[in-house]
């Protein structure tokens, strides 16, 4: 089977009209995209947008072969003229299934979000499945999931869509993920390639054609990968965001409650917020049995308030415990987390404070807690296949 994306933008293309974003300014020529529509061995147009037979005829296809033609999604504005010699466009109910005379067989999925999805079964076996913008498959089940050699997925929109597939086995680690309904919420380039190689998952350009079941070397999914940056720097957005098209993720919270600081209690909330719903919680600072369990993705947050919490175990902040042995100890429990980072089977994606870079503190303990961070990030990066520094929102790759 034979898939060509005359498409890959959101509803409203990228650039969207008329808008002055970032995004939009530098979405051109190959990083521009239309709106999204797939174009299945010539027979079957998943979603008709304006322009597509100029965009097939771009690709070096031609619409003259459609015979079924879907619509995923409602689509607003003015009516898409239907191009002649195409059947008018419908929508197959829920659950139903559509048998072309291709060969083709397309099922519909119930959406959680308005829209349908389809699973389409090549005459040779193979299975595709395509999602509209903003919607997430309802329902799934792991006695009834099919196993998909493609997936087209507003993976940016709706990551945890990709994790619901990766719960029951829908999608697994040959399924071949590609982005559609691209929109300007995360900027073109280098930065969405990075964003979805940290999801299992890649962009194309409109107009591409893949052989949906091929190989294809899509990044693996770093096992180990230290977030570093500064106070509300973003860092552990980009942390979760790594994370959020996978379920079952232990979210570790080191920094525990804190009785009437309406504050913490306030940023707290906001974290747990921010997570997806699938996900689980362990409030804790022992770090090194979670490491060497078996288990779903560990997402740490944070390494600075570990440290902390380590540093008064170890009577840190007195000088006098300090020489006397709470360096010494210190550094054993700083070397077997380092070690238990080093062996795990987990992924982990950790975060932590970069504080070095910034005013010198004025006390002695502020200075000490500053060196053994610094010592701590740099011990625990070491055991990293990717480090990142994030600033100003932005995502900077040290190493991976």
């Amino acid at each position: 089977m034979e898939v060509t994306l005359l498409g890959t933008g959101a509803p409203a293309g990228l650039p969207r009209p008329d808008c002055p974003c970032a995004a939009c300014a530098t979405a051109l020529g190959r990083e521009a995209r239309a709106a999204t529509a797939v174009l299945v061995d010539g027979a079957l147009l998943l979603d008709l947008t304006p322009g597509a037979a100029f965009a097939a005829a771009r690709a070096g296809r031609s619409l003259g072969g459609v015979r079924q033609v879907l619509l995923s999604h409602p689509h607003d504005g003015p009516a898409v003229e239907v191009p002649a010699g195409l059947p008018q466009p419908g929508r197959v109910p829920d659950g139903r299934e559509l048998a072309l005379l291709t060969g083709h067989r397309v099922r519909a999925l119930a959406m959680d979000a308005g829209g349908t999805g389809y699973a389409v079964t090549g005459p040779d076996g193979q299975r595709l499945l395509y999602l509209p913008p903003g919607g997430a498959p309802a329902g799934l089940e792991q006695a009834t999931a099919e196993s998909y050699d493609m997936v087209l997925a507003d993976v940016v929109g709706r990551p945890d869509a990709l994790a619901r597939l990766r719960a029951v086995g829908s999608a697994g680690p040959t399924t071949d993920v590609l982005a559609v309904h691209l929109d300007h919420d995360v900027p073109p380039g280098a930065e969405l390639g990075r964003r979805l190689a940290a999801a299992g998952a890649r962009a194309v350009p409109d107009g591409t054609t893949l052989a949906v079941g091929a190989y294809e070397d899509v990044p693996d999914v770093p096992r180990r990968t230290l977030v570093l940056g500064g106070a509300r720097s973003g860092k552990s957005v980009e942390a979760e965001r790594r994370l959020e098209s996978f379920p079952d993720v232990l979210y570790v919270a080191t920094g525990g409650t804190r009785g009437g600081d309406t504050e913490w209690a306030q940023r707290v909330a906001v974290h747990r917020e921010r997570r997806p719903g699938s996900w689980r919680t362990a409030e804790t600072t022992d770090l090194v049995p979670l490491l060497r369990e078996e288990g779903p993705p560990l997402l740490i947050d944070c390494l600075s308030l570990w440290l902390t919490d380590a540093m008064d175990a170890v009577g840190a902040w007195d000088d006098a415990e300090w020489s006397g042995g709470g360096e010494k100890s210190l550094r054993e429990r700083v070397r077997e987390l380092t070690e238990a980072v080093r062996r795990t089977r987990r992924t982990v994606v950790a975060v932590s404070n970069e504080v070095g870079s910034g005013i010198v503190p004025a006390t002695a303990s502020g200075r000490r807690y500053r060196d053994e961070l610094g010592r701590l990030n740099a011990a625990f990066g070491a055991e990293c296949e990717q480090l990142l520094l994030v600033v100003a929102g932005q995502a900077l790759v040290l190493r991976g």
